[in-house]
């Protein structure tokens, strides 16, 4: 098995790059065509990754929509959902979030030496927290998910984990959604955040599909992750 995981980075954003408006409502950037693509790329994955971030603010659920795939993946042997993957500094995650309390699938919440005995004890059986280091280390984070058999991991938010892993060069495929409205509010979130990115002018990512969906396009992105 590699040392870490295929990493596909799956985002929604306005054709300015905002993820979000800044009202406490969570703005719907895609379609229901869409909202079935996605539902598809998580089917085929091992774990899907969000920050605590996107834990708090938008209450996911991270269960694959469609029964008929969930049916598919336990017929071949698979959990009929992805594992759930969160990252947290501060440890501030409620016990009660959706995150937690819905669907059979494995937990795991990475966060740092000092924080996870106190969330571990708070979370109970609802997940399984693990050491990833101070600072969280991305590598020692996909090298564990590797180590269970994780091969495939989608990450889907917020921008903070989307500018991480880009940053780090640990991003093989890219989907990015674009929806056909601007923001333009400079206090919404973005897609990411200010970085050194390793895909650069000098080292573009590859465009290898664009695929309109009703007035939404699919930018699939190869972006030459780092496997090392």
């Amino acid at each position: 098995m590699s040392e870490r995981p295929y990493v596909l980075l799956s985002c929604a954003m306005s054709v300015d790059g905002y993820i979000d408006d800044a009202t406490p409502e969570r703005l719907r950037l895609s379609s229901p065509a869409d909202f079935d693509r996605v539902d598809g790329v998580r089917a085929a994955c091992d774990a899907i990754l969000v920050g605590a971030g996107t834990v708090r603010a938008d209450d996911p659920r991270l269960l694959l929509r469609s029964p008929a795939r969930r049916e598919r993946r336990i017929a071949r042997g698979q959990p009929g959902d992805p594992a759930k993957v969160t990252l947290t500094w501060s440890g501030d995650l409620d016990p009660e979030a959706r995150f937690f309390t819905t669907g059979e699938a494995r937990k795991l919440v990475y966060t740092l030496p000092g924080t996870a005995a106190g969330l571990a004890a708070r979370l109970g059986d609802r997940a399984e927290v693990v050491d990833a280091g101070d600072p969280v280390s991305l590598p020692a984070v996909l090298a564990d998910l590797s180590a269970r058999s994780v091969r495939r991991l989608m990450v889907e938010g917020g921008g903070g984990m989307h500018t991480r892993f880009l940053t780090a060069g640990l991003v093989d495929e890219l989907h990015l959604v674009v929806a056909p409205f601007f923001i333009g509010d400079p206090s919404a979130p973005r897609f990411v955040g200010p970085g050194v990115f390793p895909q650069s002018p000098e080292r573009p990512m590859r465009l290898d599909e664009a695929t309109r969906i009703g007035d939404l396009v699919l930018l699939r992105y190869l972006a030459g992750g780092a496997r090392g």
